[in-house]
């Protein structure tokens, strides 16, 4: 069941799929108090492995375990400054949504206007999705457009409820387009070395799983 699957953290280091048997094996032998401390990966440009497998918006997320979250923030101060940039959680301690607010947010200018918008490999779990909710309600400048590849658990009652809130308290929720996943390959994946900047290559059923998520989207809010 896709829901279990994107729960249970991955210990893998890359954006593959984990070996599904060696895999599974080697999951369960590994106790949570085992893991390495909890680190945010952050950058200006994600591997293209990474970005193949994670914002692929299949319907059955089977391996894809980490949230991969590229932002643009514009600040609108006396100077309007653009930064952006790319994070990805490790371990289970913390998401990459916690660690926006909690790493890049207060690196940008106190009591300005700014316009947030995250291309996220997956929608926010509940828990991010209150933080969200949080911030948002706390800091009356913020303004944040979520760009997602994929809904996470969106079966669940309790995670409509959460998309719902996230709603209410003003974010903007939308489904990655192929044009939004062209722009986050020009704007976000590193090139291989030596290469010409090679142009994006959509995937088979790209159209048709972004029409099944906006459909499924627009029925929860």
């Amino acid at each position: 069941k896709m829901a279990e699957k994107q729960e249970e953290p991955s210990n893998a280091q890359n954006g593959e799929p984990d070996n599904a048997e060696e895999g599974e094996g080697k999951k369960k032998k590994v106790k949570r108090e085992d893991l390495p401390p909890f680190e945010i990966v952050t950058g200006e440009r994600l591997p293209a492995i990474f970005f193949k497998f994670q914002f692929r918006n299949v319907e059955y997320s089977s391996g894809r375990n980490k949230t991969f979250l590229c932002y643009v923030v514009e600040t609108q101060g006396k100077e309007p400054v653009t930064c952006r940039g790319y994070l990805e959680d490790e371990h289970a301690a913390a998401h990459a949504e916690m660690a926006f607010f909690n790493t890049i947010l207060p690196t940008c200018q106190a009591g300005a206007r700014h316009d947030v918008t995250w291309y996220v490999s997956s929608s926010p779990c509940v828990t991010c999705a209150e933080r969200i909710c949080e911030a948002l309600r706390k800091n009356k400048g913020l303004r944040l457009t979520i760009m997602v590849g994929r809904l996470f658990m969106w079966e669940e009652p309790e995670m409509q409820a959460a998309l719902r809130s996230m709603k209410e308290a003003g974010c903007k929720l939308r489904i990655m387009k192929p044009q939004d996943f062209e722009y986050v390959w020009k704007n976000f994946v590193e090139q291989e070395e030596g290469e010409e900047a090679k142009s994006f290559v959509p995937w088979e059923d790209i159209q048709e799983n972004f029409q099944y998520y906006e459909e499924k989207l627009a029925e929860i809010l």
